[in-house]
């Protein structure tokens, strides 16, 4: 099987639970404590081994290509105040991957997002990661990403990360059903998108990273635009069950979904408990304001 090189990171989404902050800041822009919600999905990718991730964008997004080029005037300015620890970040940043864009004309859903990045993934493998889910492993842990990518080389079949939800948010991810086999991995057989619960073939929720063989873009191809016009990339996924097999492998790691204004302000604290800056402060002020409250 051949290595899992290329990523597809959708980002197009107008970002409208964070207006009206989003209006001129990409949602995957915004910080958590001092590094934009982004860069923590491009570094899980690079740790997997990723070399080109495809941003799929669209448009007032150019503020994302600016992020990951070259800003002389910055640089030159840092170093010559002698801050070459902040010059040698940005320089690492701007390096450690091929960042390609391509503009998504029309928001269509994650399949039509996914069907975007065809022309630079071409017959190859590739993974996807939504911008707006943060997954958080040990120094000494597989990324999730690597170990969808790592399952997709010994089975030969496409991968994505599961997790169990509570019946009363089935509604709000797509959900897979299937049989959880020797190896911990589950078997999908079913593949529905935010169904309600009665309706739901179990409580194994997709929170947003997936491993696929090229076959997903025939598919995707093929799909017709569903719920709200959209073309739903579960509706692929469906096929690929279907002809070559698609495994699901638990979630092994910490998940912030950023793109809730919960989920967002728990990544900032959380985080911020292990920012060696910040992390002092903030626990006292948590500390007194349990007090308070």
């Amino acid at each position: 099987m051949k290595r899992v090189r290329k990523a597809i990171i959708p980002a197009a989404g107008l970002g409208t639970r964070f207006l009206p902050a989003t209006k001129t800041v990409p949602k995957e822009m915004l910080p958590i404590i001092d590094r934009p919600t982004l860069l923590y999905i491009v570094e899980e990718a690079v740790r997997a081994g990723i070399e080109d991730i495809v941003l799929i964008a669209g448009r007032n997004k150019e503020a994302i290509e600016d992020f990951f080029d070259c800003s002389y005037e910055l640089q030159d300015k840092l170093a010559k105040d002698g801050k070459h620890e902040t010059v040698e970040m940005l320089i690492k940043i701007q390096n450690m991957a091929n960042i390609i864009s391509i503009r998504q004309k029309q928001a269509i859903g994650l399949g039509h997002a996914v069907l975007c990045g065809r022309p630079i993934v071409g017959d190859e493998p590739c993974a996807v990661l939504l911008g707006d889910e943060i997954m958080i492993s040990g120094p000494q842990q597989q990324t999730v990403t690597e170990t969808l990518a790592k399952s997709y080389v010994a089975t030969g079949l496409s991968t994505v990360a599961i997790m169990e939800v509570p019946e009363n948010e089935v509604s709000k991810y797509g959900i897979v059903g299937g049989t959880m086999q020797g190896d911990g991995r589950l078997r999908i057989q079913a593949v529905v998108e935010k169904p309600a619960p009665t309706q739901a073939p179990s409580r194994w929720a997709l929170p947003g990273r997936y491993v696929f063989s090229a076959e997903i873009f025939q598919y995707l191809e093929k799909t017709k635009p569903g719920k709200n016009g959209e073309i739903q990339l579960t509706d692929a996924m469906v096929e690929v069950a279907k002809a070559h097999g698609l495994l699901g492998a638990p979630l092994l790691a910490r998940r912030y979904d950023a793109g809730d204004k919960f989920g967002y302000l728990q990544a900032n604290i959380e985080m911020g408990l292990e920012h060696p800056e910040v992390a002092p402060r903030l626990r006292e002020y948590l500390k007194g304001l349990l007090q308070r409250i």
